[in-house]
């Protein structure tokens, strides 16, 4: 029940190399579009699932003599195989493999082939192929590509080699790359200027790359030395500047600073602290359950500026007759800082526990997959957990100090909106509105101009043969893809909010039309209003 043991290489960061590398993969077209473009969409969705076969034969066919270099360079990062030297020379002809040696990203091998075992020795240059040197990755290196509200970027980012290169489980110190969860903080990132923006835990420093497009200023922290390693060679190799990388566990690098935004995806992995359960530093910070969890988003407030903002994921025990969202909530009781909670999805223990062991490279049907499963099971039970559940964090201190404005903890499970740029923008909205709602009594609120936010449409369902609708729906197009149920009044002041009218006088008007009382009408509009104003589907004018 180990994890791999397997020698990972020091990287280093030369701007020499990382400059000359940058030039052969720009050269050999290695962009996510090229890479794609050797084998197709089939073969790369087959890529994604962990079969790499599916690849090598389709770019068999499209693989033409001015595209060897890319499908080299592909082969190796990508795929994870070994080439011959001259192959890999006539790839990298800038910067040249034996940087790459002395960098830590390739290794030589000795060729298979004895040349004395060859019967035909009539080839002189079919011989000297066979048997020179291969290139071995000891690094994955690919091509991404990303939009936000900066616009369209793509970069290339190292991490280290995953199980289908490997073809065993994950060193403990393994470097992950791009996922998911990573796509998933990027794009919750708010694409608003700051001063200066904190990476805690940064990994292969791909949030802090992101966060530096609207910072002046990014420190990224990690208690992996290697994963320093890597995210100084990936913003080196992308021509990024302006990162403080430092080590050390959680806030203990930024001791007394404080920032005006903080991004993180912390190691907040459930792990049995059982002897032999593999630990990995990409995703396991040493704690008991969620605590470390509650540790960061606990600690959040002394290192936020006034105004600033946290977003960030995490994982949190359901336990026996106490609901997840209710435990987060009490962490937050101890603070007074703004608090959204969006959990996407929960599982039971067991499919936890074989999400994770998977994750590590740990196949199912095999002994030790079993082992672990069982510590896994054995922990939750000793400790009452019946459930995790896995979102979104988004936290802001307030500008004035005082208590907390919006505190939110909703089940989100589908995405349903638009987002081409992530949802950072969305986070915005809302804690702008938060904002502007908490500054709002009732008064306030009736004296205010609304506007419909252009995203926003209205479903109607009718029986047949009646003139009057069944179900009204508020649809929001972009966001969270929020559905709002509405009766007649709510939808005709939905309609009504085009800026021109304040709250009052839309309410006002609608009570005279339908001879309702002005006072009932606004009892029920008032709250419904301070809902589409927080989910966006309604601005300030």
């Amino acid at each position: 029940m180990s994890a791999s043991t397997h020698v990972l290489p020091r990287i280093t960061a030369d701007p020499a190399v990382t400059d000359a590398l940058a030039a052969d993969l720009t050269a050999a077209g290695f962009t996510v579009e090229g890479v794609d473009a050797l084998w197709g969409a089939d073969a790369a969705a087959a890529l994604h699932r962990g079969n790499r076969m599916a690849a090598v034969r389709a770019a068999r066919g499209r693989v033409t003599e001015a595209l060897l270099p890319r499908y080299t360079l592909a082969g190796m990062f990508v795929l994870g195989f070994r080439m011959p030297l001259s192959e890999a020379e006539r790839a990298l002809p800038t910067v040249g493999v034996d940087a790459l040696v002395r960098a830590g990203l390739v290794r030589l091998e000795d060729a298979d082939v004895d040349p004395r075992a060859l019967v035909d020795q009539s080839d002189p240059e079919r011989i000297a192929h066979l048997t020179e040197p291969n290139v071995v990755p000891t690094v994955d290196l690919r091509p991404y590509a990303f939009v936000d509200d900066a616009g369209a970027g793509s970069w290339w980012i190292v991490s280290d080699l995953g199980e289908l290169a490997l073809g065993a489980a994950l060193d403990e110190e393994h470097v992950l790359g791009i996922g998911g969860a990573t796509t998933t903080l990027s794009g919750l990132q708010v694409p608003v200027p700051v001063h200066r923006v904190l990476d805690l835990g940064t990994g292969c420093g791909i949030q802090a790359m992101h966060a530096r497009r609207f910072a002046d200023e990014v420190v990224a922290t990690d208690i992996s030395r290697r994963a320093l390693d890597i995210a100084r060679f990936n913003a080196q190799l992308n021509g990024i500047d302006g990162i403080d990388f430092r080590f050390g566990s959680l806030f203990e690098p930024v001791a007394g600073e404080r920032f005006d935004r903080i991004v993180s995806n912390p190691p907040f992995v459930i792990t049995p602290r059982t002897e032999g359960v593999p630990s990995y530093e990409y995703r396991d910070g040493g704690m008991v359950g969620d605590a470390l969890v509650e540790t960061v988003l606990t600690g959040l407030e002394d290192h936020l500026e006034p105004g600033g903002t946290a977003q960030l994921l995490g994982n949190w025990e359901y336990h026996w007759g106490v609901d997840g969202l209710d435990r987060v909530r009490s962490w937050f009781e101890r603070t007074d800082l703004d608090a959204w909670v969006i959990e996407r999805e929960r599982q039971d223990p067991a499919a936890y526990a074989e999400t994770w062991i998977r994750d590590g490279g740990t196949k199912p049907g095999t002994a030790d997959f079993d082992q672990l499963v069982g510590a896994w099971l054995d922990d939750f039970q000793a400790r009452k957990v019946t459930g995790v559940g896995f979102g979104y964090v988004v936290v802001r201190k307030g500008r004035t100090g005082g208590p907390a404005h919006l505190r939110r903890f909703e089940r989100v499970p589908e995405t349903l909106g638009s987002n081409p740029a992530g949802l950072g923008a969305t986070v915005a909205r809302v804690l702008d509105a938060a904002e502007w709602l908490a500054a709002h009594d009732d008064e306030a609120l009736a004296a205010a101009h609304l506007r419909t936010a252009g995203d926003v449409t209205e479903e109607r369902y009718y029986w047949p043969g009646n003139d009057d609708p069944t179900v009204m729906t508020l649809v929001q197009g972009g966001g969270f893809g929020r559905r709002v149920d509405a009766d007649t009044a709510l939808a005709a002041f939905v309609g009504a909010c085009d800026g021109d009218l304040s709250v009052a006088a839309i309410i006002g008007a609608l009570a005279q039309i339908t001879g309702v009382d002005e006072q009932v009408l606004a009892a029920d509009l008032l709250p419904a209003a301070r809902d589409l104003v927080l989910d966006g589907l309604l601005t300030p004018a």
